[in-house]
């Protein structure tokens, strides 16, 4: 589905009402135009109506439509196609959910084509429209743009991530006994995500900051930028991924800890109760001849004698810190 489709010339925008190919015309008359197509989740039908005026590569056609793929690069003639990922944080749930921005950008053109809910376009088309100098460097501006906005939501959602961990840890290391192990894997598997979108946009970013592509002059200042934002971020997630592993260690040693203290109480106990077990199982074998057996006294003696044993041995358990 077409969800936004625009000519901008010196960082004015006009709206493309007609026929995609009059407006392409239009934009390559003027020379210093460029058609914008956003497009969100297309069909095959419905991509083919834009890829066969502008020309697309049959497998970035593909790539496009399926979407799944990795964050990449790729050159096709003239055409240069870039895949990006794009992530939303949930914060009732604390799930990362993870879309796709895919771009096709020419001399004169731009196709950003969405997939997912987590997508930054809108506020991206209205930071360029804002910015005339930025929107001068052409189809370029939109990719730096585009993957500015991304890089940016990777800081926010870094430090979200940042406040769970921390929110863990409080947990495991808190007085009362919570089992934390499903929420930590959970959270490991959200940072796998998170590695899964950021990790690989470094060498597509490294490309174009390495000149490998043909970029306005000044705009490589720009991608730079980017990159630097970027590599803090993969920093990050690196450190979060380490913390999260020692978290998952120091809670796993906690449950260790506490079955170890509950095997000692129930050791001790079980001793404090041998006592009076086997004085008991002794008088109770039936005997005729047994000592104190046909005393007033014996009885009492008994009892005193397995309520001092008993008494003596919870001192030293809870001394020695059992109990």
């Amino acid at each position: 589905m077409i969800m936004d489709c625009a000519i901008y010339r010196k960082g004015e925008r006009q709206t493309v009402d007609g026929d995609l190919s009059d407006a392409l015309d239009i934009a390559r008359e003027n020379g210093d135009a460029f058609m914008w197509i956003g497009l969100h989740e297309p069909t095959r039908e419905e991509f083919d109506l834009v890829a066969d005026e502008l020309q697309l590569h049959p497998l970035a056609i593909e790539d496009a439509v399926e979407a799944h793929q990795r964050p990449k690069l790729e050159r096709y003639g003239d055409i240069l196609f870039v895949v990006v990922k794009t992530l939303h944080y949930v914060d009732e749930t604390s799930d990362i959910e993870v879309g796709e921005i895919m771009l096709f950008v020419g001399a004169d053109f731009v196709i950003t084509v969405r997939h997912g809910q987590g997508s930054p376009l809108k506020e991206v088309r209205r930071r360029l429209e804002g910015d005339a100098d930025l929107m001068a460097y052409g189809p370029g501006a939109v990719l730096y743009t585009v993957l500015d906005e991304i890089v940016d939501r990777y800081e926010t959602i870094a430090h979200e991530v940042e406040t769970d961990i921390i929110e863990l840890e409080r947990e495991v290391f808190s007085p009362q006994r919570v089992t934390v192990t499903e929420k930590i894997y959970d959270l490991k598997r959200e940072v796998l995500e998170f590695r899964g979108a950021e990790d690989p946009l470094i060498p597509v970013l490294q490309d174009i900051v390495k000149r490998r592509i043909q970029l306005p002059d000044g705009a490589l200042e720009y991608f730079r930028d980017v990159l630097d934002h970027l590599l803090r971020v993969d920093e990050r997630v690196d450190s979060h991924s380490e913390l999260l592993t020692n978290v998952l260690n120091a809670h796993l040693a906690q449950v260790g800890m506490q079955q170890n203290e509950d095997m000692r109480k129930i050791s001790a106990w079980a001793a404090i109760l041998a006592v009076p077990t086997m004085v008991t199982g002794v008088y109770g074998m039936n005997f005729k001849y047994m000592p104190e057996l046909q005393d007033w006294w014996g009885y009492p003696a008994a009892l005193l004698l397995i309520l001092g044993v008993c008494a003596g041995l919870y001192r030293w358990f809870r001394k020695s810190g059992w109990l």
